[in-house]
């Protein structure tokens, strides 16, 4: 079991909070759980999900009545009287924790030839696609980074219903691109006259073939997004932390 378990225990459930680790003993045995004596009067609940095995049918395949375990506080809902616990040790920063354009220190847990996986303490890997780990053309994310490297990134895209954060260590590169940009809207502000010999010079054929080579571009351009987004997710879904 784990020896993050808290020497002081609590007494009440005035003295639980959510990721706190405790101590407790399995008292009773339901289908959808057991109810766990952690020493503040009342028992908590072990849900069947929370037993830290994915597809549990039967709770005791994995606690028994009698057991001593050492479980995690997942919710405390101090009105109600109600705990909930988890075998599992909920990560450092929840869903609700990570923002686009926040700036997040971790640990590189593996390398694929589109990129690589940063442990930040979120519940999975965050990832950093080949094309965000420099400015200049990478060949082979090794060329950058190296397992158990400690890198620091900007989250660009977070993804909630697929679990997923993208993050980018061109942070810096930020600015110039933002640069960049308003140059070319000063650039792309042309006059009355550039205007009328523009729509005399582009005929009505040339501008369908300009509006089809964009279609084309953009379905190649969806397709393989599609491509690099299941492969991410299974990807994420074999990771285990």
């Amino acid at each position: 079991m784990s020896d993050e378990v808290n020497v002081g225990a609590p007494k009440s459930i005035a003295d639980l909070a959510p990721k706190m680790a405790v101590k407790g003993t399995v008292k009773r045995i339901e289908l959808y759980g057991a109810f766990v004596d952690i020493g503040i009067g009342q028992d908590a609940l072990l849900h069947i999900s929370q037993l830290g095995k994915d597809n549990v049918r039967n709770v005791e395949d994995v606690v028994k009545v009698g057991d001593e375990i050492n479980a995690y506080v997942l919710k405390v809902d101090r009105d109600a009287g109600r705990v909930a616990l988890s075998l599992v040790r909920q990560p450092d920063m929840s869903w609700d924790d990570v923002r686009e354009g926040m700036i997040l220190s971790g640990t590189v847990v593996r390398l694929e030839s589109y990129g690589v996986f940063v442990d930040v303490g979120a519940e999975r890997p965050a990832m950093i696609h080949v094309s965000e780990l420099s400015n200049e053309y990478v060949n082979s994310p090794s060329d950058v980074v190296k397992l158990g490297d400690t890198v620091e990134g900007r989250v660009i895209k977070v993804n909630r219903k697929k679990r997923q954060i993208d993050m980018s260590l061109k942070a810096s590169a930020q600015p110039a691109v933002e640069a960049l940009a308003e140059d070319e809207d000063e650039e792309e502000a042309p006059t009355a006259l550039a205007l009328a010999l523009r729509q005399m010079m582009e005929s009505r054929g040339s501008n369908r073939g300009r509006d089809r080579q964009r279609e084309q571009r953009r379905e190649r351009r969806e397709k393989y997004d599609r491509e690099q987004q299941d492969i991410i997710a299974r990807t994420l879904r074999s990771h285990t932390k």
